[in-house]
């Protein structure tokens, strides 16, 4: 359900109806009366629109007027990712960050990257042990427990969308750079993060 939006005339008619009786309060069209509230009425109007906008922004999901507080708040845009090129893109880090509730696990760093608009898949290492390493195996060294591997497209396409996308704003734009940056960003201090692009 959206909030009522009211017209300059229903706001007219409200203002009329609060007025007391009596010959001194007029309310037909060509009294004085009438035009001043006539002419506070668009007024009251645009508070209404400004105040079901603002109703919008107090969102990540929705915000357009209040993205540049909601990335301040949340210490973005990231240095190493730079700004991000469209308002969708902008508004998805906002989001992801938002909603990132930390963790460790591979399906949370699959959907922070989901949110941030990438697939990608995670694989882990282990060190090679006796009784759980096969022929053929890699002989990787006790340091590779704490490494994992992050799987996705080289280049991911983000194309404008209608009703999304704004004037202004590229047509496509590719590249991995805040994928990168978000996940090292998250990732536990102790670990290794590699990227591998196909």
């Amino acid at each position: 359900m959206s909030a009522p939006q009211y017209s300059a005339a229903e706001y007219l008619t409200a203002l009329q109806a609060l007025l007391p009786r009596g010959r001194v309060w007029p309310r037909d069209t060509e009294a004085v009366l009438t035009k001043t509230l006539r002419a506070l009425a668009p007024t009251y109007e645009q508070q209404n629109a400004r105040a079901n906008q603002l109703i919008v922004d107090a969102f990540p999901a929705s915000t357009i007027e209040l993205l540049t507080e909601w990335e301040e708040t949340l210490g973005l845009p990231d240095p190493c990712a730079g700004p991000s090129p469209t308002i969708a893109a902008r508004r998805a880090q906002v989001v992801a960050r938002f909603k990132a509730l930390g963790g460790q696990s591979v399906p949370y760093f699959i959907a922070y990257a989901l949110a941030l608009g990438y697939q990608i898949t995670i694989t882990e290492f282990r060190p090679a042990r006796v009784g759980l390493s096969r022929a053929g195996d890699p002989l990787n060294g006790p340091d590779w427990s704490h490494a994992w591997q992050i799987n996705t497209v080289l280049h991911t396409v983000v194309r404008a969308q209608v009703g999304v996308s704004q004037a202004g704003e590229p047509l496509a734009y590719w590249n991995n750079t805040v994928l990168e940056c978000q996940l090292r960003e998250v990732m536990p201090a102790h670990t290794v993060l590699i990227f591998s692009y196909t």
